[in-house]
């Protein structure tokens, strides 16, 4: 098979590791990165020292601050940006899209104004041609790992059969297994909500708890999840795989897991705008919390996990207090469907 150029829109870590994937496979990659010394370094050393210093990449991998360029006959696209510039990188991408090809996106986040899902951004700001070509990539994956090939399962959503397929074949090497579904609403969802709850079980770390109140943070917050999925029309069992429960487990677990790392940070006692001027890198779940609070209000969702993270962060509650309130709420059932149970006094 004949060598297919691939545009990835994005230079940041998760962006350099999937577009080494892809140019180790044997397709020549582009990456849009608007930093003309991180191209040059990349083209010249094949290294992303800022986001990816470990990973040495190929030669067939180059930059270029030239959306045209990169974007000029490719057979895919991938969006990578993080999601507070989704929109504006849609929109310069948006003229030039090329026709017939699958258009991937590996964002994972919920826009601040808008409260809008990657998959919604993409498709109001991309031509009409374009969304039905689209694909979502998810799950539990550090972009550090999959630099060094080691063993990872994501999921790829989409609602076109041919195109999930294609894009499934695409990213599949012998270090990185994919999996199809159709639930791009549940697998959006999971990528998303994940990053809140990873900031609420790093607080409960860094304030010194233990096992149990991770564990209780974890499945909790996967309810929470389910709940923003099934309101906007998802399937639950989509949470009980690689992009729900699977991405939760990592990223809440995971030491390479920055949002695990600002809720470290905050249960330590420090303040937010220090952790982040240190970090480095885009914390998502600091955005997401503040766009999954308001979709709460707009769903009429219970999500208490969320609401107090969105409360640490953005209120200055103290974390401690925010436990208290998570533990003392009012008793009931551990499912909605069980809702009948009653509740000893």
């Amino acid at each position: 098979m004949s060598a297919r150029k691939v545009a990835v829109l994005g230079a940041g870590a998760w962006g350099t590791a999937l577009a080494k994937l892809l140019a180790d496979k044997g397709d020549p990659v582009v990456m849009y990165c608007r930093r003309t010394d991180l191209c040059e370094q990349i083209n010249k050393d094949h290294v992303n020292g800022r986001y990816l210093p470990t990973a040495e990449l190929p030669h067939t991998l180059t930059a270029s601050p030239d959306l045209a360029e990169v974007m000029r006959g490719a057979s895919m696209v991938l969006f990578v940006a993080p999601s507070h510039a989704t929109r504006e990188v849609a929109k310069l991408a948006a003229p030039l899209v090329p026709h017939g090809v699958p258009i991937v996106s590996a964002t994972k986040g919920i826009e601040n104004e808008s409260l809008m899902f990657v998959d919604e951004i993409l498709a109001t700001e991309l031509p009409e041609h374009a969304r039905s070509r689209l694909a979502f990539l998810s799950g539990p994956s550090f972009a550090k790992e999959l630099a060094q090939k080691l063993p990872t399962g994501v999921v790829i959503a989409a609602k076109d059969d041919a195109v999930r397929e294609d894009v499934m074949r695409r990213f599949h090497a012998p270090y990185m297994r994919t999996y199809g579904s159709k639930d791009v609403v549940g697998v959006e969802c999971g990528g998303a909500i994940k990053n809140v709850i990873a900031i609420a079980a790093g607080t409960a770390d860094g304030l010194g708890f233990g096992h149990n109140t991770r564990a209780m943070l974890i499945t909790r917050g996967l309810a929470e999840n389910v709940r923003i999925s099934l309101a906007r029309g998802g399937d639950a069992i989509t949470l009980a795989g690689l992009a729900g429960m699977g991405d939760l487990v990592l990223t809440c677990t995971g030491d390479l897991s920055r949002n695990r790392t600002v809720g470290l940070e905050l249960g330590k006692g420090r303040k937010l705008l220090d952790i982040l001027h240190g970090l480095g890198h885009v914390a998502e779940g600091v955005k997401t919390a503040k766009s999954a609070y308001g979709l709460a209000l707009r769903l009429g969702i219970e999500l208490p996990i969320i609401t107090e993270t969105y409360r640490v962060l953005y209120e200055d509650k103290p974390a401690l207090d925010a436990v208290r309130d998570l533990m003392e709420r009012e008793l009931g059932p551990e499912f909605e469907s069980q809702s009948s149970i009653p509740v000893a006094g």
